[in-house]
């Protein structure tokens, strides 16, 4: 990408850039958003109730691992101990984790109790 120095205008001894109207809106727009982003940081930092989590742990979320074995690792918690918790057998457990079944409302919400996250956490 090359650079280059736009035209620029001498009003009341100060020096202004000129740019197309177009590039100024985009500018404008960018810094907006940028202010909305930091504003959301900002709050969700504040707030105590919000568990941050590693890179790591998204990440493998993002790249398709099961978010329930995800959560359950990042718990420290054995595949049987989760199901003891969640009151489901540990062979439901093992299919929703490698994708053979979803697994029901009521079993994902058991689940999410048990690892203390919401049942949004694990789709």
């Amino acid at each position: 990408m090359t650079t280059h120095t736009p035209p620029t205008i001498t009003l009341g001894g100060e020096e202004y850039a000129v740019v197309p109207r177009a590039e100024y809106e985009a500018l404008r727009d960018a810094v907006d958003e940028d202010a909305m982003d930091a504003a959301i940081i900002q709050r969700v930092l504040k707030d105590p109730a919000q568990e941050l989590v590693s890179f790591e742990l998204a990440k493998r979320i993002a790249d398709g691992e099961h978010p329930v074995r995800v959560w359950r690792d990042y718990r420290g918690m054995k595949a049987t101990e989760l199901a003891a918790a969640a009151g489901i057998v540990a062979s439901y457990l093992s299919d929703i984790e490698n994708g053979k079944k979803p697994g029901s409302v009521k079993a994902m919400k058991r689940i999410a109790g048990a690892l203390n996250v919401t049942v949004d956490d694990l789709l």
